[in-house]
């Protein structure tokens, strides 16, 4: 009797190790990392790729192993009662509840997933074999399982054979940035960038170019030393050059190609000809994408274009210094003129000028002002007032308030923001 007794005790903790076993391999598997798996897969790491196989369907895998904790939970139970009513009689019932709920709550449950939360990728490339063991096994009893399922949930009008994940890879990426960015795992910069290379394919050239009212050219018909000063005083190396009128844009003329022409010709101011030494212009619609200019770029290794709407208007242009501010902020030089355009009030205002982009502020100071309907924040005010503000005039978005302190004609070229 007393061997029988020791028997069936140890049979039980035998049961709970295995309970321990499928609950803690549940939850290495469902959260392990799949992209480091990937990595470990691309490397020749066998046992990552048999984690890989078993989460591509979690559903078999979930039911897999449900279905063996379960039936161990509920024979260790089923032993656990009667050996307490050969124990202690009919009370037996009470004192096998109460023992076997906190043997499987420590033993089989907080325990093997508290370890398993701590370690996921190391316990999920431990357990992989075994449990592609238990998952081929009971391979039959799941799919058995969830035809019933799904046939009761159809009885109840869901049908969970349509649902998708509604998350494409570029928002769960995002996701997982926001989230180390919300538990300090990602500094802001860091996440700035990130996102920034998220935006590409959302971002046009019409949103990073340099507007054409801040456009420095070169009119081709201007005398051989002011072309040269322009070019030497300018802080850019590459200058656009018109003939007539800003709106004709002819060519491009680099820094490079006029000190060199300048040479040929000995310094003689009267023999250098821009037209000579000008490049073609390129020009691209506003409506490129930053990454299909960015791979045009390096796919015509050329570094600036003009930048045209759908009627052929010059709008601006765009240089790959300004695709990569985009991503990785403003990128000065010694040659960089200082402009300030944001500063802050000791009051926690903060002044603006008219065409500082939406985008630079909402990264500057983390809000979420909307980029859809404009770019620089004076359009934002333009188009949320329907009218051009007088000075002085406040416009409301949200918590927002936008107090308008320059205008210069049709154009607000400064602003006071508070956030209430």
């Amino acid at each position: 009797m007393t061997g029988t007794i020791w028997m069936t005790a140890g049979l039980i903790l035998g049961l709970l190790a295995l309970s321990g076993f499928f609950s803690g391999s549940e939850t290495a598997l469902t959260a392990a990392s799949k992209a480091r798996l990937h990595q470990l897969a691309q490397n020749g790491n066998r046992r990552a790729k048999r984690v890989l196989t078993l989460i591509e369907d979690k559903e078999r895998l979930i039911g897999a192993i449900l279905l063996g904790n379960n039936l161990v939970n509920i024979l260790a139970s089923a032993l656990a009662t009667s050996l307490f009513l050969t124990l202690v009689g009919e009370e037996g019932v009470y004192y096998a509840t109460l023992v076997m709920t906190a043997l499987v709550l420590i033993f089989a449950e907080v325990l093997p997933k508290s370890y398993a939360i701590a370690n996921p990728d190391r316990m999920a490339l431990g357990v992989a074999g075994l449990i592609q063991l238990v998952v081929t096994v009971f391979a039959p009893i799941v799919s058995l399982v969830q035809q019933i399922v799904r046939l009761t949930l159809r009885l109840i009008g869901v049908d969970i054979s349509a649902i998708n994940n509604p998350l494409s890879p570029h928002e769960e990426i995002r996701g997982a940035i926001d989230l180390h960015r919300s538990e300090g795992g990602i500094e802001k910069h860091a996440k700035d960038m990130l996102g920034s290379i998220l935006d590409l394919d959302a971002v046009t050239v019409a949103d990073v170019m340099v507007h054409r009212k801040s456009m420095q050219a070169i009119n081709l018909n201007g005398p051989a030393d002011e072309i040269v000063a322009a070019v030497v005083k300018s802080p850019y190396t590459r200058l656009p050059v018109y003939d007539g009128d800003i709106e004709n844009i002819v060519g491009v003329l680099h820094a490079k190609d006029v000190l060199r022409a300048l040479r040929r010709a000995s310094g003689q101011m009267q023999r250098f000809q821009a037209r000579r030494v000008m490049t073609k212009p390129w020009f691209v619609p506003e409506t490129t994408t930053l990454r299909e200019q960015l791979n045009a770029f390096l796919e015509r290794k050329s570094h600036f274009a003009l930048v045209v709407d759908e009627y052929g208007t010059l709008l601006g242009l765009v240089t790959l210094e300004d695709i990569l501010e985009e991503i990785v902020g403003d990128i000065t030089d010694e040659f960089d003129f200082e402009i300030p355009g944001v500063r802050t009030t000791a009051e926690g205002s903060v002044l603006a000028d008219g065409t500082v982009t939406i985008r630079d502020l909402n990264r500057m100071f983390d809000w979420q002002l909307p980029d859809d309907e404009a770019t620089t924040i004076a359009g934002l005010v333009i188009h949320q007032a329907e009218t051009i503000p007088i000075v002085g005039q406040i416009v409301a978005y949200k918590d927002f308030r936008f107090e308008v302190t320059r205008r210069r004609r049709n154009q607000i070229t400064g602003l006071k923001i508070r956030r209430v």
